[in-house]
């Protein structure tokens, strides 16, 4: 098979797959990345060959050389998104273009050959059309798509690699925090950084989550849910959380997320919750935010709301904040209207349950 932004893909089905009862049964309380469906994709990349012999096959472990390339050096990438199961039986995805391009971007900046969307889309497309029965139909349930490439070839040297293998998995997945929507609490990393600038903190690669592992550690230790990175230059703005950008939402009605600066992952939930709020009538800024004035204005109660944001957890309120020398809440303990309203307007979009004058929910079904 020849290589190039167009892959026929070759249908191999699992010959055992999970029981109708057995599945149904799965469904039931599903969590998040536990379970997982019946198939799998997968594309390879050879040098001087493209992208070549793309498949949906049984989910199965990859065999693996111990001197693959990705186990010495790293060079991986991979993306999050969710397909959505709509009132009328079909089958939505938000914005998968965005991922597609992200992923191309991820794979720049890490020296690997980017996969072309066309063939990044089309693979989602196939996963779901013989998987489509393991999305879940409760409120908060979907399909979390993880497309992930990595370095395949077997060889031991300090270069880009020149064998790829892309794959695509799904999981069945309920609310991403136990409990459903509630405020967390964060843990201010006093020692860790996430990225610095001129890294790969742009980019979605498992580095960057191997590197913030230790300081959500630490986070847990201290009682909170999740940790907030500090700048690594000056360790006084703020980045964002291990996994989600973070928002700041004024008395005035200014809503406020740090810039990207490349140190910080460019959100898809993160671009689309800018949009949505300055079509509601806050003034949208991107503008850096010191821990110090965090601290002031939730003390003053100038400032009213905090949350993060990303795909898994689509947007959780912030309430409570840890650091070494004490702690403070945000706004009044509970979920904060402007973190509300935002999040059903995504949740109602991703679904398809209101109009998209963005064009942003694509249909698969």
């Amino acid at each position: 098979m020849s290589g190039g932004d167009k892959l026929e893909f070759e249908i191999r089905r699992n010959p055992a797959p999970v029981s109708a009862a057995d599945r149904a049964a799965l469904l039931v309380d599903p969590g998040f990345g536990r379970v997982f469906t019946d198939h799998m994709v997968t594309i390879r990349y050879a040098e001087g060959k493209g992208w070549y012999d793309a498949r949906v096959e049984a989910r199965a472990p990859i065999p693996m050389d111990p001197a693959s390339a990705v186990l010495h050096y790293a060079q991986e990438i991979f993306e999050g998104l969710k397909a959505y199961r709509t009132a009328d039986g079909g089958v939505t995805l938000f914005r998968p273009e965005a991922n597609a391009d992200r992923f191309v971007a991820s794979a720049e900046r890490l020296a690997m050959p980017p996969l072309p969307p066309e063939a990044f889309l089309d693979s989602l497309h196939r996963l779901i059309e013989i998987d489509r029965e393991w999305i879940p139909t409760g409120e908060d349930g979907s399909l979390y798509l993880r497309p992930f490439m990595f370095a395949s070839e077997v060889f031991l040297g300090v270069r880009p690699a020149r064998e790829y293998l892309y794959v695509l998995i799904a999981a069945p997945v309920g609310s991403y925090f136990s409990g459903g929507v509630k405020p967390v609490k964060v843990w201010i990393s006093p020692d860790y950084t996430r990225a610095a600038p001129g890294g790969t903190g742009a980019a979605k690669c498992g580095g960057n989550y191997a590197a913030s592992l230790a300081a959500q550690a630490e986070a847990i230790e201290h009682g909170c849910d999740q940790v907030v990175f500090l700048d690594a230059v000056e360790r006084r703005f703020v980045d964002e959380l291990g996994g989600m950008n973070v928002f700041f939402v004024y008395d005035d009605g200014t809503l406020v997320t740090p810039p990207l600066t490349g140190s910080i992952l460019p959100g898809i939930t993160r671009e689309s919750v800018l949009t949505l709020a300055a079509e509601a009538g806050l003034t949208v800024q991107e503008r850096s935010v010191s821990f110090a004035d965090w601290q002031a204005d939730a003390v003053s109660g100038r400032l009213r709301e905090v949350f993060a944001c990303g795909t898994a957890a689509v947007i959780t309120p912030i309430g409570h904040v840890r650091f070494p020398d004490g702690e403070f809440p945000v706004g009044a303990g509970r979920p904060g209207r402007v973190t509300m309203e935002l999040r059903q307007q995504l949740v109602d979009l991703q679904r398809g349950v209101t109009a998209d004058p963005h064009g942003w929910v694509h249909r698969v079904f």
